[in-house]
């Protein structure tokens, strides 16, 4: 079990897993992989445990079952870390009412995603975050991706809304370490340090830290293998961070193909790797011929590993 500290509102740092959603043979939400899944993550090193991510095949979910899948984090947590869900909806009434039902089941943060319309200006998308954010009162950060989301929010008004909303402590970027290093010092410039995340499935994870984000949020896959790379760099050791992040790296880039294959693929390496089999696919259903590659990574990275362990 980790030692580290879970993360407080004040102080978000490190790798974050955003889970995966397993499904049973008959196609509904399987419980018990949600539980070893979590398990998993806490015994890894997961600082805080994300849920209802683009991993998470959120667009496949029905209300019912995100709500489902609260529950069951909540339950399988059990304080141990906190629990942090991404909140979609295309009306701020649809956000508040799940951020409302996370909060009321234990969530301590809050990822807003912006509404799926991509034809507004600007200020319609701050004034969205802006109202949810005032509406909820939770600790929160904002998906600022626009290469990916097609929208965004520039350094300036990030700032404002951080201003005017006490409980936006967090930004979760989704682009290359470079852009990540541009949004850093626009920040800085603006008198602001609010902290910045990425994602990307650890793609250029040691440079993210080099730009300064304060982490990654990542599916479990290879999520062991980013929490190692992380504490050696964050330790002085760039050039085991560096190697860890060589050894790691094949195994990204196959399942970041695509968002498909992250959830087709990416999924069977985790599952594999923490003991179990994927049942069902909800996305698309995997060719023998990625089946022959996922199983290949999956056994070069071998089981999932606890913090303590030593992956020299």
């Amino acid at each position: 079990m980790t030692s580290m500290t879970p993360d407080t509102p004040s102080s978000p740092s490190g790798i974050w897993p955003v889970l995966y959603a397993f499904f049973d043979s008959r196609n509904q939400l399987d419980r018990e992989a949600q539980r070893i899944q979590i398990n998993a993550t806490i015994a890894a090193g997961a600082r805080s445990v994300v849920i209802l991510g683009l991993a998470t095949e959120v667009n496949r979910l029905s209300l019912d079952e995100k709500h489902r899948l609260i529950d069951w984090a909540s339950e399988d947590i059990a304080a141990r870390v906190p629990l942090v869900v991404t909140i979609t909806g295309d009306t701020v009434d649809a956000q508040v009412a799940l951020a409302n039902y996370a909060v009321q089941r234990g969530a301590s943060w809050l990822i807003l995603q912006p509404p799926s319309m991509r034809d507004k200006p600007e200020s319609f998308y701050f004034d969205f975050f802006a109202e949810v954010m005032q509406r909820t009162g939770t600790p929160a950060g904002i998906q600022n991706a626009p290469e990916y989301l097609g929208v965004g929010l520039s350094a300036e008004s990030i700032v404002t809304l951080a201003s005017q909303c006490s409980n936006f402590r967090l930004l979760k970027g989704e682009g290359p370490a470079t852009t990540i290093r541009h949004t850093v010092d626009r920040l800085r410039a603006l008198g602001h340090t609010l902290p910045v995340f990425n994602g990307r499935g650890g793609q250029e994870l040691v440079d993210n830290l080099r730009a300064g984000c304060a982490g990654l949020i990542v599916a479990p896959d290879t999520f062991d293998r980013q929490v190692a790379i992380h504490r050696a760099f964050a330790s002085g050791r760039d050039q085991e961070a560096e190697m860890l992040y060589a050894q790691t790296l094949p195994a990204i880039v196959f399942v970041m193909q695509s968002l498909d294959a992250l959830t087709c693929y990416g999924k069977r390496i985790a599952a594999w790797r923490m003991g179990f089999d994927v049942q069902h696919d909800r996305g698309v259903a995997p060719t023998a011929f990625g089946l022959e590659c996922a199983r290949r990574f999956a056994m070069q990275l071998g089981p999932f590993r606890v913090a303590s362990e030593s992956l020299k």
